[in-house]
């Protein structure tokens, strides 16, 4: 089979469009003939090997060589115990485990699999798993009424979050570059913000609640931007930002009736399957920036990893 590999962490320049031996199934796993899998920010952080914590699967080389875990496609077999599904059977899910995604075969572990809506393309339904997990989780305190800022809200995560948020009645502030302005207004934005332009924690009404998803200010910077009995989320951005929200961020928002933390996200079917269901429904609109071929995904990457992409970028191996 066709699948991208890198050996060493790098930019777009260390992949490599190579045959492999398709995988085997062992117990507990599903092979996947993958029809679609999108390109998350954390396959751009594989990639590179940053922040640190991307180096938590090697620390001085990949050890999973082919990234994606955002799938979606048919299975071809199962391993020993597999009971919820059969070869044939169409399914989608977070195979962060395992990853892989980006081959025209992966295995994956049962438990991260659902079965694929049939309202839903393979592309479609690529998109959701980790993005919509993310946002679910990410905009749960939003209600009518209430402030929230999303921070890097033109990407995958962002283009779901905004949407999740506006549906409760939530007023929603779109933070990201100015390429992506017109787009998160597309999706339901009340205001936006080029932070390059603009400190969306200096000058503005404090909000209700803020998931930033590209942390990297002071965490007195984001008390700031929060109204008393706010909550900010950070669930990703640089291993320093991440550990001073943990540590000081945290003790200096109990201190001043404010919860500063880390978004420790849920992962498998049970955590983005509700967002699946909208998305049926015609509630919540799936934004796909393009779909690219395997000789494609150096480009993908960059597009997701610079933050050009608006909505969610997906790759198609067939």
């Amino acid at each position: 089979m066709r699948a991208v590999v890198h050996e060493r962490y790098g930019g777009p320049e260390v992949l490599r469009v190579v045959d492999v031996p398709t995988p085997r199934p062992a117990a507990g796993q599903v092979l996947v003939r993958v029809e679609a899998t999108s390109v998350n920010l954390s396959d751009w952080e594989g990639l590179t090997g940053s922040p640190a914590y991307a180096r938590l699967a090697g620390l001085r080389a990949p050890r999973r060589p082919t990234l994606g875990s955002d799938i979606a496609g048919t299975v071809e077999a199962v391993g020993a115990g597999v009971t919820r599904f059969a070869p044939g059977d169409e399914v989608y899910g977070d195979n962060l485990e395992l990853m892989g995604g980006f081959a025209e075969y992966a295995v994956a572990p049962e438990k991260a699999l659902a079965a694929k809506p049939a309202g839903l393309t393979s592309a479609e339904a690529s998109t959701i798993p980790q993005a919509g997990a993310i946002a679910l989780q990410g905009t749960a305190l939003a209600a009518d009424g209430r402030r929230v800022l999303v921070n890097g809200a033109g990407g995958g995560t962002g283009t779901f979050a905004i949407q999740l948020a506006k549906r409760v009645g939530a007023h929603v502030t779109g933070v990201d570059n100015e390429h992506k302005l017109a787009f998160m207004r597309s999706l339901g934005a009340d205001d936006v913000v080029d932070y390059r332009r603009e400190d969306f924690t200096r000058g503005r009404e404090p909000y209700d609640l803020i998931l930033d998803l590209v942390a990297h200010r002071s965490v007195f910077a984001y008390r700031r931007a929060l109204a008393p009995g706010g909550t900010y989320r950070c669930v990703g951005g640089s291993v320093r930002s991440m550990l001073r929200v943990l540590t000081v961020g945290s003790l200096a928002g109990r201190l001043t009736g404010r919860s500063l933390g880390v978004l420790m996200v849920r992962q498998g079917p049970a955590s983005f399957g509700t967002l699946a269901d909208l998305c049926v429904a015609g509630d919540v609109e799936i934004r796909i920036d393009r779909v690219v071929g395997l000789d494609e995904v150096p480009e993908a990457l960059a597009r997701v990893g610079e933050g050009r992409a608006l909505g969610k970028v997906v790759v198609a191996p067939r």
